[in-house]
Protein backbone atom coordinates (compact mmCIF):
# COMPACT_ATOMS: atom_id res chain seq x y z
CA UNK A 1 0.00 0.00 0.00
CA UNK A 2 1.40 3.37 -0.61
CA UNK A 3 1.68 6.09 2.12
CA UNK A 4 -0.98 7.69 0.31
CA UNK A 5 -3.74 4.95 1.25
CA UNK A 6 -4.17 1.62 -0.94
CA UNK A 7 -5.09 2.30 -5.09
CA UNK A 8 -8.42 0.47 -4.83
CA UNK A 9 -9.66 -0.33 -8.25
CA UNK A 10 -12.74 -1.95 -9.63
CA UNK A 11 -12.82 -3.94 -12.53
CA UNK A 12 -15.09 -6.80 -13.98
CA UNK A 13 -13.77 -10.60 -14.66
CA UNK A 14 -15.17 -13.44 -16.15
CA UNK A 15 -15.99 -16.38 -14.43
CA UNK A 16 -13.26 -18.88 -14.95
CA UNK A 17 -12.49 -22.98 -14.40
CA UNK A 18 -10.55 -23.74 -11.48
CA UNK A 19 -9.27 -26.86 -9.21
CA UNK A 20 -9.15 -26.80 -5.32
CA UNK A 21 -8.32 -28.10 -2.28
CA UNK A 22 -10.59 -27.46 1.02
CA UNK A 23 -8.29 -26.12 4.51
CA UNK A 24 -9.71 -25.11 7.39
CA UNK A 25 -9.82 -21.48 7.73
CA UNK A 26 -6.63 -21.13 9.88
CA UNK A 27 -3.36 -19.83 9.61
CA UNK A 28 -1.83 -23.25 10.10
CA UNK A 29 -4.31 -25.56 7.90
CA UNK A 30 -3.68 -22.42 5.41
CA UNK A 31 0.40 -22.73 5.48
CA UNK A 32 0.57 -26.32 4.74
CA UNK A 33 -2.15 -26.90 1.89
CA UNK A 34 -0.18 -24.47 -0.26
CA UNK A 35 2.97 -25.81 0.40
CA UNK A 36 1.36 -29.15 -0.36
CA UNK A 37 -0.82 -27.48 -2.97
CA UNK A 38 1.92 -26.10 -5.01
CA UNK A 39 4.07 -29.10 -4.70
CA UNK A 40 0.94 -31.09 -6.24
CA UNK A 41 0.20 -29.02 -8.94
CA UNK A 42 3.35 -27.50 -9.77
CA UNK A 43 4.25 -23.75 -9.83
CA UNK A 44 5.15 -23.07 -13.25
CA UNK A 45 2.16 -21.65 -15.57
CA UNK A 46 -0.47 -21.96 -13.15
CA UNK A 47 -2.41 -19.04 -11.40
CA UNK A 48 -2.97 -19.44 -7.86
CA UNK A 49 -5.92 -17.83 -5.55
CA UNK A 50 -7.19 -18.35 -1.97
CA UNK A 51 -10.91 -17.91 -1.01
CA UNK A 52 -12.76 -17.62 2.42
CA UNK A 53 -15.86 -19.19 2.34
CA UNK A 54 -17.21 -17.77 5.68
CA UNK A 55 -19.92 -19.50 5.66
CA UNK A 56 -18.57 -23.08 6.06
CA UNK A 57 -15.20 -21.88 8.15
CA UNK A 58 -13.19 -22.99 5.33
CA UNK A 59 -9.78 -21.94 2.49
CA UNK A 60 -9.60 -23.10 -0.60
CA UNK A 61 -6.79 -23.24 -2.14
CA UNK A 62 -7.36 -23.09 -5.47
CA UNK A 63 -5.56 -23.28 -9.59
CA UNK A 64 -6.80 -22.36 -12.92
CA UNK A 65 -7.06 -25.30 -15.37
CA UNK A 66 -4.10 -25.85 -17.74
CA UNK A 67 -4.88 -27.81 -20.96
CA UNK A 68 -1.69 -30.08 -19.85
CA UNK A 69 -2.90 -30.54 -16.51
CA UNK A 70 -4.25 -34.61 -16.01
CA UNK A 71 -7.42 -35.37 -16.80
CA UNK A 72 -7.88 -36.30 -12.94
CA UNK A 73 -7.06 -32.84 -11.75
CA UNK A 74 -4.44 -34.60 -9.32
CA UNK A 75 -7.08 -35.56 -7.61
CA UNK A 76 -8.47 -32.42 -6.64
CA UNK A 77 -12.39 -31.14 -6.25
CA UNK A 78 -13.26 -28.48 -9.46
CA UNK A 79 -15.53 -25.34 -9.76
CA UNK A 80 -15.86 -21.84 -10.74
CA UNK A 81 -14.11 -18.73 -9.56
CA UNK A 82 -16.31 -16.55 -10.00
CA UNK A 83 -17.12 -13.88 -12.37
CA UNK A 84 -18.57 -9.99 -12.30
CA UNK A 85 -17.35 -6.87 -10.57
CA UNK A 86 -14.70 -6.59 -7.53
CA UNK A 87 -13.06 -4.08 -6.02
CA UNK A 88 -8.93 -4.84 -6.18
CA UNK A 89 -6.15 -3.91 -4.02
CA UNK A 90 -2.59 -4.94 -4.94
CA UNK A 91 -0.23 -5.61 -2.08
CA UNK A 92 3.50 -5.09 -2.54
CA UNK A 93 6.58 -6.93 -0.60
CA UNK A 94 8.38 -9.94 0.42
CA UNK A 95 6.88 -12.56 1.65
CA UNK A 96 6.33 -13.67 4.31
CA UNK A 97 5.26 -9.97 5.78
CA UNK A 98 2.85 -8.95 2.71
CA UNK A 99 0.86 -12.02 3.91
CA UNK A 100 0.17 -10.34 6.86
CA UNK A 101 -1.46 -7.54 5.07
CA UNK A 102 -4.26 -9.75 3.57
CA UNK A 103 -6.74 -9.82 6.33
CA UNK A 104 -6.63 -6.30 6.73
CA UNK A 105 -6.56 -5.22 3.64
CA UNK A 106 -9.83 -7.72 3.32
CA UNK A 107 -11.75 -5.71 6.16
CA UNK A 108 -10.42 -2.05 4.62
CA UNK A 109 -12.16 -3.37 1.58
CA UNK A 110 -15.29 -3.98 3.07
CA UNK A 111 -15.42 -0.62 4.30
CA UNK A 112 -15.45 0.93 1.58
CA UNK A 113 -18.71 -0.81 -0.42
CA UNK A 114 -21.30 -2.87 0.22
CA UNK A 115 -20.14 -7.04 -0.55
CA UNK A 116 -22.08 -9.00 -3.02
CA UNK A 117 -22.60 -11.88 -0.04
CA UNK A 118 -23.53 -14.50 -3.26
CA UNK A 119 -20.02 -14.35 -3.74
CA UNK A 120 -16.64 -14.47 -2.07
CA UNK A 121 -13.19 -12.39 -1.29
CA UNK A 122 -10.27 -13.91 -3.50
CA UNK A 123 -6.51 -13.77 -2.62
CA UNK A 124 -4.58 -13.43 -6.23
CA UNK A 125 -1.10 -14.85 -6.11
CA UNK A 126 0.21 -12.55 -8.92
CA UNK A 127 3.83 -13.37 -7.60
CA UNK A 128 5.97 -14.80 -4.30
CA UNK A 129 5.67 -10.58 -3.98
CA UNK A 130 2.06 -9.11 -4.99
CA UNK A 131 -1.18 -10.32 -4.36
CA UNK A 132 -4.58 -8.56 -5.24
CA UNK A 133 -7.43 -8.97 -3.04
CA UNK A 134 -10.38 -8.98 -4.32
CA UNK A 135 -14.11 -7.68 -2.85
CA UNK A 136 -17.21 -9.07 -5.04
CA UNK A 137 -19.57 -5.81 -5.29
CA UNK A 138 -22.81 -5.73 -7.15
Amino acid sequence: MSESGPQVQRFTRQPSAIMFRRVADELPAIQTGWAEFEELVGLRGHKFYGVVDQRTNEYLLCSNIRDDDPAGRFGLEVGELAGGDYLRIVLTGDAPAVYQQVGPTCQLLHTLATADESRHDVEFYRRSDEIEIWMPVS
